[in-house]
């Protein structure tokens, strides 16, 4: 049976603002070895599946600095002091300017469990309407777009889309509708 290790030390090694690095030293239970670990300790995520009344899903492009390209995503971001579900709002509203009516939790992932120590939720917001200008931070460039959500399965088979937390979300929402019919 696969036990919890017992930590040992536990500060932070690099601090970047966004996330920390923490240097960890934890005994294992199997060998009673004492191992040196780095995790990642961030904010909590939020991811949107904006769903306008036509049925069109909204989405976002943006260029992304880890993979030097441009991406297309669902709005999204960190959870500041709110909860999730709050965020998810402030998120799609900063981003696209829409906003709904319906907002519901469709579940969530931890993004890397060997060295992350969040969670990405994602939120269903239905009725989603244009109300206002993009409030974007100075170093966002989002370029809004609407597509209907049987386009998004073939363009993920085809690499389109490729943000794993993006096609966890599509998971979540198609799950949703199949389980709904």
């Amino acid at each position: 049976m696969i036990k919890e290790w017992e930590l040992l030390e536990s500060k932070v090694d690099k601090d970047y603002r966004v996330f920390r690095i923490q240097s960890q030293l934890a005994v294992s239970p199997r060998t009673q070895k004492v191992g040196k670990f780095y995790t990642i300790d961030t904010r909590d995520w939020v991811n949107v599946v904006p769903v306008t009344p036509e049925g069109r899903i909204v989405m976002i492009k943006q260029y992304r600095h880890g993979s030097k390209e441009v991406t297309l995503e669902i709005p999204g971001g960190l959870v500041d002091e709110e909860d999730p579900r709050e965020a998810a709002q402030r998120e799609l509203l900063e981003e696209t300017g829409y906003a709904g009516d319906r907002v519901e939790f469709l579940g969530f992932v931890n993004p890397n469990p060997a060295i992350f120590n969040n969670r990405c939720h994602t939120y269903l917001i239905e009725n989603v309407r244009e109300i206002s200008e993009k409030a974007l931070d100075p170093n966002e460039d989002i370029e809004v777009v609407l597509m209907s959500a049987d386009e998004i399965p073939s363009i993920i088979a085809d690499g389109g889309i490729n943000h794993s937390l993006v096609i966890v979300a599509f998971h979540f929402y198609f799950m949703k509708k199949l389980c709904s019919q």
